[in-house]
């Protein structure tokens, strides 16, 4: 029997967006795809003729190092310019949040989570290979919806169990049997 979550012989990979511009003047956007404990520069100066590597359009090739006039890594932001946007709203508003107008129906209020939570639920980009700044920014505006919708449910919640409270009756009278 074997173990699912145990793999021997898988190689961890990474990539590393480029721009290579080749011999015949062309110029191909994508990434590297190299071994995750290898960095680019020891990758483009050992002593292998071909790179793996794949245009944004998801096309796989490897290029003769020959064919390589130039090659531009392209820099990649960390996650902290992405969450120096989330900080930049410090007053915590969940109707700007979920955007809409304060004083909107709760069903309209409801659409706009359900529409928000479809967009940037986690589930959704599970099989997308995203970096890790996006993948980061994607879960935190998850959370913010999340936390929005929870403030703006509350007092309805609370208004629902007070009604509920409120119809019951005060006296019972046990059954007579």
């Amino acid at each position: 029997m074997f173990e699912r979550n145990k793999i021997d012989n898988a190689v961890q990979v990474m990539t590393v967006p480029a721009e290579l511009t080749l011999d015949d003047g062309e110029v191909l956007k994508g990434r590297f795809v190299i071994s995750a404990n290898r960095n680019i520069y020891e990758v483009l100066n050992a002593d292998t003729h071909f790179f793996d590597f794949e245009t944004y359009t998801g096309e796989r090739a490897l290029i003769a190092r020959t064919t390589i006039k130039a090659v531009r890594i392209i820099p990649v932001s960390n996650a902290n310019h992405l969450k120096g946007r989330l900080r930049e709203n410090e007053v915590f508003d969940p109707y700007a949040i979920l955007g809409v107008a304060q004083g909107t129906a709760w069903e309209d209020v409801r659409a706009a989570y359900v529409n928000l939570s479809k967009l940037y639920h986690p589930d959704r980009f599970a099989n997308v290979d995203l970096p890790g700044e996006v993948s980061d920014y994607l879960s935190a505006m998850a959370r913010r919806i999340n936390a929005a919708y929870a403030a703006l449910e509350a007092p309805v919640q609370a208004a629902k169990r007070a009604a509920i409270a409120k119809s019951a009756p005060v006296f019972t009278s046990p059954i007579r049997g």
